[in-house]
């Protein structure tokens, strides 16, 4: 028999919806129990392996496969030459899947006002508008595939000694919109978001990993909960916005290899307790994207130190080598424009996450 023909359309409909309202449930759960004790340390870990995928998608990756450390779809493996195994189940997730429809609403002229008729009547017109929906699809984690090695980084070693912290330190200094200095701090803190002067202060002469750390914590806050932050977004109360600094930081230093699993999250479980679901959801997304746009930055000037010391080296031992139609040799241009675009001004072509807002003038931790 033909399998057109045993395709039934309607069949298939319902089946999908049947799976959606399933992943819809079983996400409701998965935010709930995220917040119960260690779990949350588990999510904000699993959050660090996969930062550029959604709360959603994050969530349900983990619950189907806890030890997934790299998810693409069948076809995107594909194009690294990699294969997924015969056997492997997919993880099924949600993507985007927009449909649009025609609607008819009031027209509006090139200002955007309401037209309306000579006998003062609202004028109609049909617009075709875009409605957002999603669909279950499936990914599949880099363990369930054979083929050519991925490419990476290289990072998880970079702090693993002394050599690499300045080369972490100096990443991450380039990555953050508003000033940095390192001083003997006072109140004991050990750094410090001042709101007014939208400036970090971090305690000079801690260890490698507190400093770290604290550069991020201070860095979220800079983020998620400046002036200009506050002018689009509603009151957070201050547990909910250090929640959110300290597992931005926490996500981050993970991804990189800096363990600081020694620090615990006290406030967490007071400021999670009786709040609903889209409100906690929300609180994670705010969280997953200011690592994810710390982790690109990061990513991007290291790099670019890598690129700058390639060359170095190059030039080093082949300099000499080497001949030049023009008198003058282009490394020093090369390396301008590469160290120019890691040192440049800070907070240009760095747009901040605007998310949350606050009176009180400094954050410290």
């Amino acid at each position: 028999m033909d399998q057109n023909k045993e395709f039934d359309p309607k069949k298939a409909a319902e089946e999908r919806k049947k799976e959606m309202e399933a992943i819809t449930q079983k996400l409701e759960a998965g935010v709930k129990e995220i917040f119960n004790g260690e779990n949350y340390k588990k999510y904000l870990k699993f959050c660090a392996k996969l930062p550029r995928y959604s709360v959603n998608n994050q969530i349900l990756i983990m619950l189907q496969k806890p030890d997934a450390t790299a998810c693409q779809s069948f076809g995107a493996w594909k194009d690294m030459k990699r294969f997924v195994k015969k056997g492997e189940k997919g993880i099924r997730i949600l993507a985007p899947s927009p449909f649009k429809i025609e609607k008819e609403q009031q027209k509006v002229d090139e200002s955007g006002k309401p037209v309306f008729d000579r006998n003062g009547q609202p004028v109609m017109e049909m617009v075709e508008v875009e409605v957002k929906a999603f669909k279950p699809v499936s990914t599949f984690d880099i363990s369930q595939t054979d083929g050519e090695p991925v490419p990476t980084l290289g990072v998880e070693e970079i702090i693993g000694g002394v050599d690499g912290y300045e080369t972490m330190l100096d990443a991450i200094k380039n990555s953050v919109p508003v000033p940095i200095s390192f001083e003997d701090i006072p109140s004991g803190a050990k750094g410090y978001y001042n709101v007014e002067e939208n400036r970090i202060a971090v305690q000079e002469g801690m260890s490698e990993t507190q400093t770290i750390k604290t550069l991020l914590h201070e860095a979220s806050h800079a983020m998620l909960h400046s002036h200009e932050a506050r002018k689009n977004f509603g009151e957070k109360t201050k547990e909910q916005m250090e929640c959110e600094a300290e597992s931005t930081a926490y996500v981050v230093c993970s991804h990189y290899g800096v363990d600081t699993s020694d620090y615990t999250f006290p406030y967490v479980a007071g400021w999670s307790s009786g709040k609903e679901v889209p409100e906690l959801k929300a609180s994670l997304d705010t969280i997953r994207r200011a690592a994810s746009e710390l982790i690109t930055k990061i990513d991007e000037h290291l790099k670019a130190i890598d690129v700058i010391r390639d060359v170095d080296a190059f030039m080093e031992e082949h300099g000499d080598e080497i001949p030049f139609a023009d008198p003058e040799p282009p490394k020093e241009s090369i390396l301008k424009k590469l160290k120019d675009g890691v040192t440049s001004g800070k907070g240009e072509g760095r747009p901040d996450i605007e998310l949350g807002r606050k009176r009180d003038v400094a954050f410290a931790i």
